[in-house]
């Protein structure tokens, strides 16, 4: 048996069947893993368990898991901090990587992605660009998600903003973003 310290990561996702196959797998790899499903539950465990590494999902019960990451990582310069999300949006993950987080993941993404994550010091030059434009659907929705972060995540001032009404921006909201 090894004396080793494990690495403390912070899971934050409201999925409780994917968080906790989550934790195990990144458990098997080496982690100390403590779970949360509310932001609220992340800001209490950090303040007493002190994470190194955190993998923050960014649409969980009590608020963005955007205000999780700047949380932590104002808690610690070091914290190595992952956002991951099924409702990735460029918006997000420029306001993501202005907070903190070091790396911007869209769901699904397996361990080995998320770990490969965590441990990434740098930008890949290497990205591929992609050959089509994203379709109008997409433009529309990274456009909300622009006009919700200027506005804190107000929704009826993004519906004045956007000239539509708050009720059928709630109804967007509620639909999965649109692939490309």
């Amino acid at each position: 048996m090894s004396d080793e310290i494990k690495p403390r990561l912070l899971l934050a996702d409201d999925d409780e069947v994917f968080s906790g196959v989550l934790a195990r797998a990144l458990a098997k790899r080496d982690f100390e893993v403590e779970v949360v499903h509310d932001v609220e539950a992340g800001m209490a465990l950090s303040e007493r368990w002190w994470p190194d590494y955190a993998v923050v999902d960014l649409n969980m019960p009590g608020g963005s898991g955007l205000s999780l990451v700047e949380h932590l990582c104002s808690q610690d310069e070091e914290m190595r901090a992952v956002v991951l999300t099924g409702y990735a949006s460029i918006a997000t993950a420029v306001e993501a990587i202005k907070l903190g987080a070091i790396h911007y993941l869209a769901k699904p993404a397996d361990a080995d992605e998320i770990v490969t994550a965590l441990h990434k010091d740098s930008g890949d030059s290497e990205v591929p660009v992609r050959e089509s434009p994203m379709s109008v659907r997409r433009l529309q929705w990274e456009h909300i998600q622009k006009v919700l972060a200027e506005v804190d995540g107000n929704i009826s001032e993004a519906a004045r903003r956007l000239g539509m009404h708050r009720r059928t921006l709630q109804r967007k909201l509620q639909k999965r973003p649109v692939k490309q």
